[in-house]
């Protein structure tokens, strides 16, 4: 069993942090958050030097890479600035449907375009009325002719309304029983007609990301749009679970090290009653709780990226590294504020920005109730 990183993935680690220090400007970031605008610059800037799609074949202007790989990009990036980096990390988002299940002709189309920063990607499939229940989706899409005919609602969409184009989770079967065996994901490119969007408003964090809401009314599309097989977007879509929930883990891990980090450097700086910080041993407790749980974060995030590698899928691990990341990154991130006292509540010293951030990885891609259901299903099996 090896626990090292080899070279290439030192070399990326090693790229990722250069990048960071180089194109995240505090004041720009703030600037940024503030106006909940997507950080275009410093997005163009790390697709031009590789670090989106790093898990695409070559053909498709990737590294030919894994899920490790992949996750050691996201880490470092959130860890440079959990806004900004989960901003960047995300740009991508869903196309992985294309990478493992798309034709030859969507994936040519599509993922050179959002590795090489010409587009960014969204997948369509929560919906108001269903929420992280997937196994049947109101919104429908009707064969007519040659064109898939889509009408529907998704809700809180990760880069809705800047997205070239959505994943989308429809209902081709009705009728079908159960429902899920009839659901289909099929490409819809943002500017057909019929697709309106409106970003949902003030959130509590990740506040670069767009976040929206996507309305399809008789919008019409190829057939050979659809993403894999007609009736199997269930399943495609619980693949791409497998390895998007590590992504959220990364993003988790690398938001909690770097309220870690900004924590430990001003404990390490600032006096207190004639002492640094650290020097008390309720701070050198907290500190060791903080890199324990970072350290455990790490390891099962790690090991669910390189068993998705091997070509296994474990629901059961990537749900615990999802969620027991997700956690972590809350729980350190409200000790870096605490270590900082009023300082640590202050905009200008970022922890309190990363404890906003931390929150959403508990919510999105599914939440930590339902990543205990997947790992308590996996445990118990089906009872006779």
């Amino acid at each position: 069993m090896e626990f090292e990183l080899n070279k290439t993935q030192k070399d990326i680690q090693k790229a990722v942090k250069d990048f960071t220090k180089g194109e995240f400007n505090r004041e720009l970031i703030l600037e940024l958050e503030k106006k909940h605008e997507f950080p275009k610059k410093a997005w163009k800037k790390a697709c031009d030097i590789g670090l989106i799609g790093v898990h695409f074949p070559e053909e498709y202007s990737g590294q030919g890479l894994g899920s490790i790989e992949d996750i050691l990009v996201v880490e470092e990036l959130c860890r440079g600035d959990s806004t900004m980096g989960s901003a960047i990390a995300l740009s991508s988002f869903a196309s992985e449907l294309i990478l493992h299940h798309g034709s030859d002709e969507l994936k040519e189309k599509y993922l050179p375009a959002v590795a090489e920063g010409e587009m960014l990607s969204a997948g369509a499939f929560t919906e108001p009325d269903h929420g992280s229940d997937i196994t049947f989706m109101d919104t429908s899409a009707v064969k007519d002719g040659n064109e898939w005919v889509i009408n529907g609602n998704k809700i809180f969409i990760t880069n809705g309304g800047l997205a070239g184009f959505y994943s989308v989770m429809c209902q081709t079967d009705p009728d079908i029983k159960p429902s899920y065996r009839g659901i289909s994901i099929i490409l819809v490119e943002a500017d057909r007609d019929g697709l309106s969007t409106s970003d949902v408003g003030e959130k509590m964090g990740i506040r670069m990301m767009a976040t929206a809401e996507v309305i399809l009314k008789d919008v019409r599309v190829p057939l050979t749009n659809l993403i894999g097989e007609e009736g199997k977007g269930f399943y495609h879509v619980l693949h791409f679970f497998d390895e998007s929930r590590i992504q959220v883990a990364a993003q988790a891990l690398g938001t909690g090290q770097g309220a870690y980090d900004r924590a430990l450097a001003y404990v390490k700086k600032r006096e207190q009653f004639g002492k640094k910080i650290a020097q008390f041993q309720v701070s050198q407790h907290k500190l060791a709780d903080m890199a324990t749980k970072l350290e455990l974060a790490r390891l099962i995030t790690y090991k669910a990226a390189w068993n998705f590698d091997q070509g296994r899928i474990d629901p059961k691990l990537t749900s615990m590294a999802k969620m027991y990341a997700a956690r972590t990154a809350v729980e350190v991130a409200d000790e870096a504020i605490q270590l900082m006292g009023g300082y640590g509540y202050m905009t200008e010293y970022e922890v309190e920005r990363f404890y906003r951030d931390a929150k959403i990885t508990e919510i999105y891609e599914g939440t930590k109730e339902i990543q205990k259901n997947t790992i308590a299903s996996a445990i118990i099996g089906k009872l006779k």
